[in-house]
């Protein structure tokens, strides 16, 4: 039997049925682009007709030649009727779509109480909607709805359907897990025994999350017999989510030996996952198999030490096969093995028996202990330890900040920020305004130094979250602020604490600067590092 898989993504419609995503036709187009990239050989782009965002992709998709197949979808012509006067697959036709996934009932349950008709009625509704497609030049692909639930009630009947789908010309049955409810050694026996009574069918898989089994049913079926693999990217869906094609596609090809995409569009999986979650607005998991910010990254002491010798003795692949890399966190778990693994990371030459080493350490483990967090910090942990190997000069001094707020009846809040620096030797004295106490400090630091730095002019905040560290002192408690920036190549994150909000994201924020300035400093400048403000903290 072939090893060769075939990848349907439908991310762009069974993904955006989940909570929180939606997709404009520019996002979809996106999308689209970064899926053929990585080798998807069908993408369902929506519902031809059904509103006006999917009869732009449909007619826009076009234009970007993809070697992928695109996908129409709908559902079978309705009881009781013609499937060639079916508004619904006239749609599909006149999308332009070269294939179409057309949705239909094999649980007998559905059968007579969703769609209200006779058992017979539904496989001439099969059987018509899919002739009728096949008739007007679409490759067909026959999602069996329910079909799980249904081969467990009524297997002969589950099985008709199918027989129908094939009978009418469908080139892919996909049996779908549509309540996602069912284990993985159930879809194994059921897929099996479809593979042996319709042996030359091309049969397809389709799984839901409800049981965070969706990846494995889908592994199931595969080593049953099934050739396609339908999913979305990172797993988007309704309710509980789909089948996470970024978890399916490695799982398959570097575990199980299938063949789904190239090596190289296998190293573009991390940044492709990634891209998908920054169109669709929706935070991935740190944690997320394979692709996720943590998938590689060592914190234990113990751990690290074992890989510098071996990255095999705690990572499962290589990192970079899937496009991701090995990282290691330096927090109070920290050991002297995590602090000369960042260093190697950054170039730096570090002595692991050295005092300054241990002096690392027990001031990281200190800062930790006030409540810094630096896992989720890499630029602050970066500014520490080169500031400790004494690689870092002042380019600018703080003298002071301070902040006006006011509130007038009737009117929108006003914040405006006062910052005073020196650089080179001149005192610089700024003052801006910003939609919140936070934006004003940003500009106005901003404005002070960009006349010195206009480099700076291309860097943004992007991201700004604040933790309470100690509920218990309610408004006096001590708080964490994280913010993550960007410009045109980079984003990086810098935190700060302080039982003042404003402080620590003052804190954050002058990190965040000082990183952009030593990153350009470091490109223009090889192993000559400057700094903006001395010290890491101000507490």
């Amino acid at each position: 039997m072939s090893k060769a898989i075939s990848i349907f993504d439908t991310t762009l419609r069974d993904g955006t049925q989940g909570e929180g995503v939606s997709l404009s036709a520019d996002d979809k187009l996106k999308i689209a682009k970064k899926l053929d990239d990585l080798g998807a050989h069908y993408i369902e782009g929506g519902i031809p007709g059904s509103n006006t965002k999917d009869i732009e992709f449909f007619k826009r998709v076009k234009e970007l030649n993809l070697n992928a197949k695109v996908v129409a979808f709908g559902s079978t012509r309705r009881k009781g009727s013609i499937a060639s006067e079916d508004a619904n697959l006239k749609r599909m036709i006149e999308s332009g779509a070269q294939a179409a996934t057309l949705v239909g009932k094999s649980w007998d349950f559905h059968v007579h109480t969703a769609l209200q008709t006779t058992l017979e009625e539904n496989l001439s509704m099969i059987y018509d909607s899919i002739a009728y497609l096949k008739q007007n030049g679409m490759e067909v692909i026959f999602d069996a709805e329910h079909f799980f639930d249904g081969f467990k009630h009524n297997p002969e009947y589950a099985q008709a359907v199918l027989t129908k789908a094939h009978e009418a010309g469908a080139d892919w049955l996909v049996m779908c897990d549509t309540n996602g409810g069912t284990m993985p050694h159930e879809v194994y026996e059921i897929v099996s025994r479809l593979s042996g009574t319709l042996p030359q069918a091309h049969l397809g898989i389709h799984t839901h999350n409800d049981c965070e089994l969706a990846v494995a049913n889908t592994l199931s079926a595969v080593q049953a017999g099934a050739r396609q693999v339908q999913g979305t990217m990172n797993g988007y869906g309704e309710r509980c989510g789909n089948a996470n094609l970024a978890s399916i596609i490695p799982n398959l090809q570097l575990k199980l030996g299938y063949e789904c995409v190239s090596e190289d569009s296998m190293r573009q999986l991390t940044n492709v996952a990634r891209y998908v979650s920054e169109i669709a607005n929706v935070n991935m998991p740190i944690n997320q198999p394979y692709v996720g910010n943590a998938a590689f990254a060592h914190k234990g002491g113990i751990h690290v030490s074992a890989i510098l010798r071996d990255s095999r003795t705690y990572e499962h692949i290589v990192p970079e096969l899937v496009g991701n890399k090995q990282r290691v966190l330096v927090s109070e778990l920290a050991g002297q093995s995590n602090i000369v693994s960042k260093a190697q990371e950054l170039g730096l030459e570090f002595d692991p028996s050295s005092a300054n080493s241990r002096q690392i350490i027990e001031k990281i483990k200190d800062l930790e202990h006030q409540g810094y967090q630096f896992e989720g910090a890499d630029a602050s942990l970066e500014l520490l330890i080169r500031e400790a190997n004494g690689d870092m000069k002042e380019l600018f001094t703080f003298e002071s900040f301070k902040m006006l707020v006011e509130k007038t009846a009737g009117k929108s809040v006003v914040s405006e920020a006062f910052v005073k620096l020196n650089v080179a030797g001149t005192s610089v004295y700024t003052a801006a305004e910003g939609n919140g106490p936070v934006n004003a400090l940003d500009n106005a630091l901003r404005k002070a130094l960009v006349q010195y730095f206009p480099s700076l002019a291309n860097m943004h905040l992007s991201d700004y979250k604040v933790r309470v560290l100690d509920e218990k002192d309610a408004t006096a408690a001590k708080v964490r602020v994280l913010i993550e920036s960007k410009n045109t190549e980079n984003t990086w994150n810098t935190v700060g604490v302080s039982e003042n909000v404003i402080e620590a994201s003052w804190e954050a924020l002058v990190h965040s600067f000082r990183y952009a300035l030593l990153q350009e400093k470091l490109q223009d400048e090889p192993g000559v590092v400057h700094t903006a403000f001395h010290g890491l903290s101000n507490h």
